[in-house]
């Protein structure tokens, strides 16, 4: 089956596989109690298209004002989960989020605590060594803003501006000669809109848009050519009936694949009812404690990967 898109003039095809083995779910609540009522927890240990599968994923209630659905940087370091979830007074879910540079500890997706950007996008990427040309990428990214609600956007940052901007209709293509753009450098006259998240964090690329698989992974500089390489993975999505979907896919450990490609995971998420749906670090990052347990193994030899940011949801105080 082939669905068809278009982005500006471009015209792209997503191949989306007629034969998806569903995945078998069962609660595991019990391997990680006490859990409260909000926050329900399932694994998998299935097969999915002839390859060994082991995944786990939570289920948060939005509308629980009983938890924080908050976020965490570093500070300019990098922790590992387990290290985060005893800094912050042991929260109910540490899990993984953006990308990052190994060399300088630095977020390269944006990050919002209590509404405030706390770490922002890469602004630029160099598009050849030789010619001073620059892509402005528009990463995806999931927020939770003020009222509860959920929502996967594009999003271009500006270390002047409180409020990132948000693209809900596609990412923004974009190139031009300087390293540090404003949003005038993108020349779009597509509608954007002030992204008042309280809480966000970025990925990329969008896995699903409005019920359906729709993976811009090109335009958004992710996985460029890795639409059928498989990793370990971690996604987060919404439902239509405000349930926060958060799940880690275990690989390249013994006795399971090598993960999963970026069409499963997002068909993952769809089977699962997520209206919207994106794709966050993955590799040997991929890691989610759950009351500091880990859920699926991580696949760095040495164990937890240290990542400068983290999603966490905590009991509100």
């Amino acid at each position: 089956m082939k669905r068809f898109f278009v982005l500006g003039s471009i015209l792209f095809v997503l191949n989306v596989p007629f034969s998806f083995a569903q995945l078998n779910w069962q609660r595991a609540d019990s391997l990680f109690s006490p859990l409260p009522s909000g926050i329900k927890v399932f694994l998998s240990k299935d097969s999915l298209n002839g390859h060994p599968f082991v995944g786990y994923f939570i289920e948060a209630d939005l509308k629980d004002k009983k938890l924080e659905f908050t976020a965490e940087t570093g500070h300019g370091k990098r922790l590992t989960p387990s290290q985060y979830h005893a800094n912050e007074n042991q929260p109910y879910v540490v899990v993984n989020t953006t990308f990052f540079s190994f060399n300088t500890n630095q977020n390269l997706n944006l990050v919002m605590k209590d509404g405030v950007l706390v770490a922002y996008n890469t602004p630029s990427l160099r598009q050849s060594k030789t010619v001073d040309s620059f892509y402005y990428p528009t990463y995806g990214s999931i927020g939770i803003n003020n009222r509860r609600k959920a929502d996967v956007a594009w999003v271009f940052t500006d270390t002047s501006r409180r409020w990132p901007y948000a693209f809900q209709e596609r990412p923004i293509i974009a190139k031009g000669i300087t390293p540090d753009p404003s949003i005038d450098d993108l020349k779009t006259l597509d509608r954007w809109k002030w992204w008042r998240m309280r809480t966000a964090v970025g990925g990329g690329p969008v896995l699903l848009k409005d019920h359906e698989i729709f993976i811009p992974n090109k335009e958004e500089q992710k996985f460029v050519n890795g639409e059928n390489d498989r990793h370990p993975r971690t996604a987060m999505g919404y439902t239509a009936n405000d349930k926060l979907i958060i799940l880690v896919i275990q690989g390249r450990t013994p006795g399971v694949a090598d993960g999963t490609t970026l069409k499963e995971t997002a068909r993952i998420l769809q089977e699962l009812g997520c209206v919207e749906g994106l794709n966050l670090d993955g590799g040997g990052s991929s890691c989610m404690l759950v009351n500091g347990k880990e859920t699926i193994q991580p696949s760095d030899k040495t164990g937890q990967r240290p990542v400068p940011a983290v999603f966490l949801i905590k009991k509100r105080k």
